[in-house]
């Protein structure tokens, strides 16, 4: 029996539009190849833009839509010209991620040889792991209330037991699919500061606690610093890395970095119920409009989208779809000429997602 789902679709900002309408059109050239399942597409307004016409970031009616999907398809948001009265930057993802409780933030790094990326890969075939982010507490808990007077300012980080244990959780779960399906050894990491801040030592006490419960995987632990040298130095090291949400924010441009750029870095948030799926990057208003954005990361978002549901829903011909798309994305990067300027070439977004369609066929 054929699986339906319905996908919430924000465009998003700047960029967002035009990466997002080839996505889809991808997308929907894949479910037209099969019987197992069907996607529908249902456009759900918000960003800078819509806030900017509206008096609203995030209506209400596009959050319900949001909340009964299958799964959520989010563009690029935000414009640096447009912000909030108190200065900070307009972020729907952000209110999604708290309102929808997607605790786990989702990096994959993924590297092969013939991508742009400035390690070599002269001893490894590639390097694969994934860096899970929490997404709605740490140091970015206070968002927009912090305290600030003419001589100083204070933000708080707060870490629960209830959102880590549901985080560590996912993490070692995680873990134990890489492990099943080949694709990573069954290793999880606890990335924090535990030897300064007492809310770190905490955060380990509990992933510890989560860790017994897993005597078919291993764990150890690393400080955020030492994380960034290794990353750069070792990475083939790793294979799930679990840490809080600031310190996840800024390792995870640098493993973007590690691929060559935020072009290539898709992303998810995820909790127990709902997704939203995104790229990495921002939404590039300079360029926005003459149709020479990087597509890439938007559609290596739509495989691990495909790849979500269809674990989730048990069925194998959505996971092999997600892993074609994600091969012919890295078939045409490595290929060479049908990239965008970021990565060296000169092609548009539109010939850029016209050869993934050929990859796909291929």
């Amino acid at each position: 029996m054929k699986n339906r789902f319905q996908i919430a679709v924000f465009h998003g900002d700047g960029i967002g539009p035009e990466i997002m309408k080839p996505t889809q059109a991808i997308l929907s050239h894949l479910e037209k190849r099969t019987d197992a399942y069907s996607l529908t597409f249902d456009v759900a307004p918000a960003g800078a833009a819509h806030y900017a016409e509206t008096g609203e970031s995030l209506p209400q009616s596009s959050l319900d839509k949001a909340r009964n999907a299958d799964a959520i398809l989010l563009s690029a948001m935000g414009l640096p010209s447009i912000r909030y009265e108190d200065g900070t930057e307009i972020s729907p993802q952000i209110e999604l991620r708290k309102a929808l409780d997607l605790f786990a933030g989702v990096r994959p790094v993924r590297i092969y040889k013939g991508l742009h990326s400035p390690l070599s890969l002269k001893d490894h075939d590639h390097i694969d792991f994934v860096l899970i982010r929490e997404s709605t507490e740490g140091l970015f808990f206070s968002q927009g209330a912090g305290e600030v007077t003419n001589d100083e300012a204070t933000e708080v980080l707060k870490i629960t037991r209830k959102t880590s244990e549901k985080l560590f959780r996912f993490a070692f779960e995680l873990a134990n699919l890489r492990k099943r399906s080949g694709e990573g050894r069954g290793h999880v990491t606890c990335v924090d500061k535990a030897n300064v801040f007492r809310a770190f030592a905490f955060f380990r006490e509990l992933f510890n606690e989560e860790a017994v419960k897993h005597p078919q995987l291993t764990f150890d632990h690393a400080y955020v610093d030492a994380t960034a040298l290794w990353m750069v130095q070792k990475p083939w090291i790793f294979d799930v890395m679990v840490t809080e949400n600031m310190f996840g924010d800024i390792l995870s441009d640098l493993g973007a970095g590690l691929m060559g750029g935020l072009g290539l870095a898709p992303s998810a948030d995820m909790g127990e119920h709902h997704a939203v799926f995104q790229p990495c990057h921002g939404s590039a208003p300079d360029i926005a409009g003459n149709n020479i954005a990087n597509p890439f990361a938007m559609i290596l978002s739509a495989a691990m989208m495909l790849d979500w549901l269809g674990q989730k829903h048990h069925n194998s011909t959505m996971v092999e779809d997600g892993k074609h798309l994600r091969q012919a994305v890295y078939d045409v990067v490595n290929e060479g000429t049908q990239t965008t300027a970021d990565l060296g070439g000169n092609a548009s977004t539109d010939e850029a997602c016209s050869a993934v369609v050929k990859a796909l066929q291929a």
